[in-house]
């Protein structure tokens, strides 16, 4: 049956003309039509005309569409006449505010959706088993936190506090046995590792261990492993050595510097950047090195955006931030100023009121943004989420900038689940950095370029655009990881495009052998199974 010629009606445009010519198409009307149908499109009708909505219009064509594909009938076998479609299709363009069509809602905006849902279905039936949140594994994690309390003879405020928290951290791989239940050739690994780089977990980051879990993320990002030995090798000078022009400061870029306050931290990663800056104690400096640093801030205009990062700026004392962030206020060419922390996810105790107010003052005057490193979704707890809560409310924006790494956040599913849960956090997805390759010490927790490049363009289109953060490689310079700037492959580097120059410069990629290897950090002791 061809398309009725004629002049459009208010409620048909090419869709709903093709619709309409689907279902009045020809149809043995000689076969019998069941009595039920018929009473079910008198039912139809009628709430489709009564009702002043648009889903019974809707949901009465869609049946219309599926019994003809299905039984060959057409709605005047049912009893329904073209004019009153006609009708009722003109009602849904006038009650709709925007004035779509049937046609263009049902056989064009509908479809578009369920493709659309069929790509993140397998993300959805999969994403809190795969790469459950603290939040969700919190009943779990009570239960380690009653039991890491007990075995370490804390009291509910020692828990419950900052002081409490650092007091009882676990150090040494003798701690760690009393809380952890690992492999006795793994403590007896530890123990040697230990003695060449620092470990401390807070026995709050300790709880967010899952015990049984192989290489649990929260577990291979704070415990040290053996390859931290076995890769050593020849370490490359630190992160920085070639760019600090002043005491305490790093300087890439024109505009834009970094003060590293103390090498403090609550918990030592073991994918640290700055693990040469550790050392072997915890260190604030002098007033006279912050000084020295303000001092070559002050003598430099261009200079407008400065980051306070250590080891960790949250763990300096209340009175030292708050004299920092007043010095920097201070500088009339400084319009911006952040702070670089993981506390709120390794001690979330430690985000006091006072802090908050030290916050909130200094961000009336200039904008402040906390920058900080969640790299999982075990890492958001109902603790550590209501810290940022607290956080976002007193700061113009808290920013995540998580790395890419083996076993963490790897696959798509590990990714995209941190970074949703990261925005119902109160935080922005800011960056995702390729693990870096100058520290050989943890080369078996890095991941190949094309990996991460493609977990993160698969985001695209799937989840929310401010939830997608942008994927960096660091080498003289954050340079991002889009196709255009993926040059080549070369003996194993991958040949990167500095967009803001059009220098080209080499970037060590992933081991690929490295990479598929499953028996590391703590899978490879025998006996370890999920």
């Amino acid at each position: 049956m061809e398309v009725e010629s004629g002049t459009f009606l208010p409620g048909e445009d090419d869709y709903t003309r093709e619709l309409f010519t689907v279902l009045f198409s020809g149809s043995n009307g000689t076969r019998p039509v069941p009595e039920t149908l018929k009473e079910e499109a008198v039912r139809r009708m009628s709430e489709a005309r009564q009702k002043g909505m648009t889903q019974p219009i809707i949901d009465l064509f869609a049946w219309l569409r599926d019994l003809k594909i299905s039984q060959d009938l057409t709605p005047e076998q049912l009893g329904i006449e073209r004019e009153e479609l006609r009708s009722l299709a003109q009602k849904h363009r006038e009650i709709d505010e925007h004035g779509v069509t049937v046609g263009g809602r049902l056989t064009r905006a509908l479809p578009i959706v369920e493709m659309a849902n069929s790509r993140v279905a397998d993300y959805l039936r999969r994403k809190d088993e795969e790469a459950p949140s603290g939040i969700e594994l919190w009943d779990r994690i009570g239960e380690n936190i009653f039991r890491i309390r007990e075995m370490l003879g804390m009291t509910e405020a020692d828990w419950n506090s900052f002081q409490g928290q650092l007091k009882f951290a676990i150090n040494s791989a003798e701690e760690l046995a009393r809380v952890i239940s690992l492999p006795e050739d793994a403590l007896r690994d530890l123990k040697v590792v230990t003695k060449h780089y620092r470990m401390r977990l807070t026995p709050y980051y300790a709880s967010l261990i899952m015990p049984g879990k192989v290489n649990d993320p929260v577990l291979i990002q704070s415990v040290p492993t053996r390859e931290m030995i076995d890769n050593a090798g020849v370490e490359i000078p630190p992160v920085a050595a070639d760019h600090s022009p002043a005491r305490l400061v790093d300087q890439f870029y024109p505009r834009v510097l970094t003060i590293k306050a103390t090498n403090m931290c609550a918990m030592y990663c073991t994918h640290c950047l700055r693990i040469a800056h550790i050392g072997k104690k915890d260190r604030i400096y002098s007033r006279e090195a912050y000084r020295e640093a303000l001092d070559y801030i002050r003598g430099n205009p261009r200079i407008r955006d400065v980051l306070v990062t250590g080891g960790d700026a949250f763990i300096l004392p209340n009175d030292m931030i708050d004299w920092l962030l007043k010095e920097l206020d201070a500088i009339d060419h400084v319009k911006v100023k952040r702070l670089g922390t993981r506390i709120p996810v390794t001690c979330p105790q430690r985000v006091d009121e006072e802090l908050l107010d030290i916050l909130e003052v200094s961000n009336e005057i200039k904008p402040l943004r906390v920058v900080t490193q969640v790299n999982t979704a075990q890492e958001i707890t109902p603790v550590s989420k209501d810290a940022f809560r607290r956080i976002s409310g007193r700061v113009s924006a808290v920013l995540n900038q998580a790395v890419l790494l083996k076993g963490i956040n790897d696959t798509p599913v590990k990714m995209w689940k941190l970074c949703e849960i990261l925005q119902e956090a109160y935080i922005r997805p800011y960056y995702v950095f390729n693990c870096s390759f100058r520290n050989p010490q943890f080369s078996h927790l890095r991941v190949p370029v094309e990996v991460g490049r493609d977990i993160i363009e698969g985001m695209y289109g799937n989840i929310s655009g401010d939830a997608i953060p942008r994927y960096i490689a660091t080498a003289g310079g954050k340079i991002p990881l889009h196709r255009d700037n993926l040059v080549r492959h070369e003996n194993g580097k991958v040949i990167l495009r500095k967009p803001w120059s059009g220098e080209e410069v080499a970037y060590p990629d992933a081991d690929r052998e490295i990479y598929a290897k499953e028996d590391y950090a703590f899978a490879r002791y025998q006996g370890n199974t999920d």
